[in-house]
């Protein structure tokens, strides 16, 4: 038989995929939610896509209260690049929305589209992959975590031990996720 190919669906997972099958299982109110849920985490990626490029185009946005707004124009005005990878291996990796390093001043912000309260940690470990990639000290920088969320800004300033410890972690856990793979245990 000749199976009909679908290349344009390579690399792609329907909302109905066989390969995660509870849906055969929702309500009608369970499929509403869950679709939902799919639709805000699409248009969360097409707003960061979005600041993306105006913060690469340089363009600012009205000034407003707005998390967008205030997001893009802050990230410009700070001069930070915006989705810049932070790799420590291929077990540890991310990217950063945007970030800034001048004057020993490292700054991290993250846009948040969700209505869900987003937490520090995941800048805390941006920061500690920053300073085990371009082997800076974190005693040595002073470092500005924000997040851009529900028309808020929250600004933390972690501890540098606190960048240490995330830092110590993440080459431990590398090393024993390599070993893993090599079948030690």
């Amino acid at each position: 038989m000749d199976f009909i190919r679908k290349p344009e669906l390579e690399g792609q997972h329907a909302f109905l995929s066989p390969s995660n099958y509870h849906w055969v299982n929702y309500s009608h109110e369970k499929l509403k939610e869950r679709f939902s849920a799919a639709m805000a985490a699409r248009h969360g990626t097409e707003l960061h896509e979005f600041a993306h490029q105006a913060v690469k185009l340089g363009i600012k946005l009205p000034k407003t209260q707005k998390t967008l707004n205030m997001y893009v124009n802050d990230v410009i005005g700070y001069k930070m690049s915006s989705e810049v990878p932070l790799y420590y291996s291929e077990n540890c990796f991310g990217h950063a929305d945007a970030i800034s390093f001048r004057n020993n001043k490292l700054r991290i912000s993250d846009l948040k589209t969700g209505i869900t309260k987003a937490s520090h940690i995941q800048l805390e470990i941006y920061a500690a992959l920053f300073c085990l990639q371009y082997s800076v000290d974190p005693y040595d920088i002073n470092i500005e975590l924000r997040i851009y969320q529900n028309n808020e800004i929250s600004v933390y300033e972690p501890s540098s031990e606190q960048i240490s410890i995330i830092m110590d972690k993440i080459i431990d856990f590398d090393m024993r996720i390599e070993s893993f793979k090599n079948g030690g245990f």
